[in-house]
């Protein structure tokens, strides 16, 4: 089955169980309550991490760096902006590991340990070089 239609069905499923399973301890009333205020926590929190993230990008601009890093960890912080609006606790939880800058360096080596690992297996070349011989069959028309 396709991973992203997966997710289509999965994600959805998880949060509706989570929030049935959370409401019936603490209320609906606090549910709902929770859920916003994680939103406007988060919505505020990305905000400020995405100036941070931003006057950093600048700074290494100024230097004459390329600021990859930065970059990435600005799409991943408008990433965990849309998982905090989206209501639930699931995309909460991600949303905020991916808001927090320790949470999300963690995140990034992990994809980045298995990207080296899998560009090391996939480099099997041999470099050479070829000359073009014509044949002298090649030329007779």
């Amino acid at each position: 089955m396709n991973p992203i239609l997966l997710l289509i069905i999965l994600v959805p499923a998880i949060e509706i169980y989570l929030l049935i399973k959370i409401g019936s301890q603490i209320g609906a009333i606090t549910t709902i309550f929770l859920i916003f205020l994680t939103a406007i926590v988060g919505i505020y929190y990305a905000k400020y991490e995405g100036l941070n993230t931003l006057r950093s990008g600048f700074s290494q601009l100024s230097k004459n760096e390329t600021p990859a890093y930065e970059v990435i960890s600005g799409a991943a912080i408008a990433f965990a902006a849309l998982l905090l609006i989206i209501p639930g606790f699931a995309t909460d939880i991600l949303g905020f590991l991916l808001i927090f800058p320790v949470s999300r360096k963690l995140i990034f080596n992990k994809f980045a340990e298995k990207f080296k690992s899998n560009k090391n297996k996939k480099n099997n070349f041999i470099e050479g070089d070829f000359e073009d011989i014509e044949d002298d069959n090649d030329k007779k028309v």
